[in-house]
């Protein structure tokens, strides 16, 4: 019978989501869900919720080139074009200014990715368990 599937509480997407990003468990909202610096725990040590179905593969890394790229291009073409900085100054500043932004999205980006495959009942994160 259809009625005998478990039916499971719709989830919030965007609280999920902000959760993830604050790199906390989708669930609480209080446990950290990275135990590294991008690896992901089995487990909510709060409140017990699985995060190991995650697949957020390459998702955070491509996410993370498209925003650092979008910024930086056109931020690199305005800053020449109004200052005309040394090239040594210019490579400088904007080499250590992506790598900076870079190594601050990636984290959250996988953290917001976790929250909206949580929210949405990807990957496992809906079955009853």
């Amino acid at each position: 019978m259809a009625q005998d599937t478990v039916l499971q509480a719709e989830r919030e997407t965007w609280p999920a989501v902000w959760k993830g990003w604050r790199q906390k468990c989708p669930n609480c909202g209080s446990g950290p869900i990275m135990k590294g610096y991008l690896s992901v725990r089995q487990s909510c040590p709060v409140c017990r919720e699985e995060l190991h179905h995650h697949r957020a593969d390459d998702g955070p890394a491509y996410l993370t080139i498209l925003f650092v790229g979008h910024l930086m291009a056109p931020l690199l073409l305005i800053v020449f074009e109004t200052w005309r900085p040394e090239p040594l100054i210019l490579f400088t500043i904007f080499a250590i200014g992506t790598v900076a932004l870079s190594l601050y999205l990636l984290p959250r980006l996988k953290g917001a990715m976790i929250g909206f495959q949580w929210a949405r009942q990807m990957h496992g994160f809906g079955k009853p368990g």
